[in-house]
């Protein structure tokens, strides 16, 4: 276990907590990261996923493991946003956002790179799956229903539109295509997307670390209650739905891997692009990365 976490996890974990360092201390502002952020997801998180899809031997996918992740996903959102609603009295949006971010992992930056460390190629495919369905099905979904539930776009066409050019999705599809093709990268080209989508983790991780630097680190009632179904009701719930299907022991080491994770930053992202508190958002990412360590390198 402490290998695993020396070894794998804090050597990713670094880059998050090299940015939070230098953003408190002013070396970096939050402007830069912005900037940097916005590099990573325009140009190096595409180069990242289309290989990664297009070469996908889509036929060894299993799909009982992914609608057992799936449906944990839906039962998870509907428990986090009654405590939010309910429990604590925040608004609809905010809720709807906070409950994304118990079910919503950080799994292409950073549950990809820490269990390609740890498993070796024995990781692509379940991982892959969960990469694929969370950036395809669950991002868009949310990128939609908070656009139009912030009254940002006048009508479900423009959502669509805004969604039809993410770099990110547009990346899954075209990999998708290609793959349902049977079509390959030409060899310059995939060499090209390797050496930029190296960087897209560190990065990301970096700015991100420099944008939650700003916020408060104390723990109120909420983000401890946000935080715990995160990284402990959502495992269990993917647990358990695994074992309710004909899942294979390595898809189901690595699904719950992957639900252990630390919240995806999409949540804290939404949050700010349409202008909801990020007074719980924020400091849930930070305590989720953080608790996360010894989480993550027990399952492991």
């Amino acid at each position: 276990m402490l290998h695993v976490l020396t070894h794998n996890i804090l050597p990713v974990f670094a880059m998050l907590a090299l940015g939070f360092a230098l953003g408190r201390t002013g070396q970096v502002r939050h402007d830069e990261a912005g900037a940097l952020n916005r590099v990573a997801f325009l140009v190096l998180q595409p180069a990242l996923l289309l290989p990664l899809i297009a070469g996908q031997d889509w036929s060894s996918f299993r799909p009982a493991p992914i609608a057992a992740y799936a449906g944990s996903q839906v039962v998870m959102f509907a428990l986090a946003y009654l405590v939010a609603r309910k429990g604590f009295g925040r608004d609809h949006l905010e809720s709807w956002l906070l409950a994304m971010a118990t079910m919503f992992v950080n799994t292409l930056l950073y549950i990809w790179p820490i269990s390609y460390l740890i498993y070796g190629e024995a990781a692509a495919l379940p991982i892959t799956a969960v990469v694929s369905w969370d950036s395809a099905v669950t991002f868009s979904f949310f990128i939609v229903t908070t656009d139009l539930m912030a009254g940002r776009s006048a009508s479900r066409r423009a959502a669509l539109a805004r969604v039809a050019r993410n770099p990110v999705l547009i990346a899954i599809a075209l990999g998708a295509a290609l793959n349902l093709a049977g079509l390959s990268l030409p060899a310059p080209v995939l060499t090209a997307m390797d050496f930029a989508g190296a960087g897209a983790a560190p990065l990301t991780l970096f700015a991100l670390g420099v944008i939650l630097s700003g916020h408060a680190l104390l723990p109120s009632g909420p983000v401890i209650a946000i935080s715990a179904l995160k990284l402990l009701a959502f495992p269990a719930l993917v647990w358990a739905g695994l074992h309710l299907t004909d899942t294979p022991t390595g898809w189901e080491t690595l699904f719950i891997l992957a639900a252990a994770g630390p919240s995806g930053a999409m949540a804290f992202a939404l949050a700010m692009l349409y202008g909801v508190r990020t007074d719980v958002i924020a400091p849930v990412i930070i305590w989720t990365s953080t608790l996360s360590l010894l989480s993550l390198a027990w399952l492991a």
